[in-house]
């Protein structure tokens, strides 16, 4: 007997920060407001190929491998995007904010100098979960790759790439959060010659903006075991993307061509919204060092002139650091 279909905004998908890793929390922190989901089990299968005195080329395949991995594509939001980028990046550090409520938190996250950043159980609910459809969780839940994506007439957007171990059928109790969200009047894109400066530096008006942090996971896999034994971090990579429009040399075009490093700030903050008695929902992402390729430009008749850079984001030994992420929220802590 069959359940009846369902549609995909009736599904929704969590996750939790794991007190141990590996095991899997017993409830989500957060439900994660989605506009695109693919998650489910996977497995790799050793085929069976000796002779067998027949021309047919097999007789048969032996799962060797089990996992979960997939998708995940939605808005950013206040709450439940902080615990994706401690996941992603390994460290995240609670403390008050300064507006002086008590009730505003501010949460810097970093990078954890480790193979294992943290890790997430995740939550699947299916609306027709009976004998025929269930719901699941994964432990052992890693971000392998985050993509944000800033553009306008559209929410700021990520994307994210993630990996699990093999999914239990069990019970999930779906939640609804309350988010703030953020869009592109929301954002200010700042450049600098060093971290110390972007603070007072002026906002520079671009068009589009896109930003990739990829962790490089590796299976760890062990004799013995079909499941896989840990989610390893290889090394943080930063790359990105923007366009802005060409009216000066000096805007990108001559430090970019000198490989000159800046530094680059990309502030979220919904003024909109007023948290505490003073504070905005924020999320402010600071990269140390950062060194833009040269600009491509295309010039079409009838149409401003835009130009597009790539940048890479590196260590920088003078700061310490490559990137740290500050979140602004009425969550007090994860």
């Amino acid at each position: 007997m069959s359940t009846a279909p369902i549609i995909g905004r009736q599904v929704q998908f969590g996750i939790a920060k794991e007190g141990t890793r590996g095991t899997a929390e017993s409830s989500a922190d957060f439900f994660v407001p989605f506009s695109d989901l693919t998650y489910d089990d996977e497995d790799s299968k050793v085929l069976d190929q000796e002779s067998q005195g027949v021309v047919e080329d097999s007789v048969g395949q032996t799962i060797d491998k089990q996992w979960s991995e997939g998708t995940l594509k939605g808005p950013i939001t206040d709450k439940a995007f902080p615990l994706l980028l401690n996941s992603i990046l390994g460290s995240l550090a609670s403390a008050a904010d300064a507006d002086g409520s008590g009730d505003v938190y501010d949460h810097t996250i970093t990078v954890a100098q480790s193979a294992q950043h943290q890790s997430l159980t995740f939550f699947m609910n299916d609306p027709a979960a009976t004998s025929d459809a269930q719901d699941y969780v994964f432990p052992l839940g890693v971000i392998s790759k985050l993509d944000l994506d800033y553009e306008q007439d559209k929410f700021i957007n990520f994307s994210a790439t993630l990996r699990g171990r093999k999914g239990t059928q069990t019970a999930v109790t779906p939640a609804s959060n309350t988010e703030n969200r953020f869009v592109a009047k929301h954002v200010t894109f700042k450049i600098a010659s060093a971290l110390s400066g972007l603070a007072g530096a002026s906002a520079m008006g671009i068009q589009s903006l896109s930003l990739s942090i990829d962790q490089n996971i590796d299976d760890d896999m062990v004799l013995g075991n079909e499941g896989v034994n840990d989610f390893l971090s290889k090394g943080i990579t930063i790359t990105g993307q923007l366009q802005a429009r060409w009216d000066s040399e000096a805007a990108f075009k001559q430090f970019s061509l000198a490989g000159t490093a800046k530094a680059l700030r990309i502030d979220l903050q919904n003024t909109d919204v007023t948290i505490g008695s003073s504070a905005h929902p924020g999320l402010t992402i600071d990269l140390a060092k950062v060194i833009f390729e040269a600009p491509a430009r295309k010039f079409t008749l009838g149409d401003i002139v835009v130009q597009t850079l790539n940048f890479k984001a590196h260590y920088s030994v003078s700061d310490s650091k490559m990137i740290t992420i500050k979140a602004v929220n009425l969550q007090s802590s994860y």
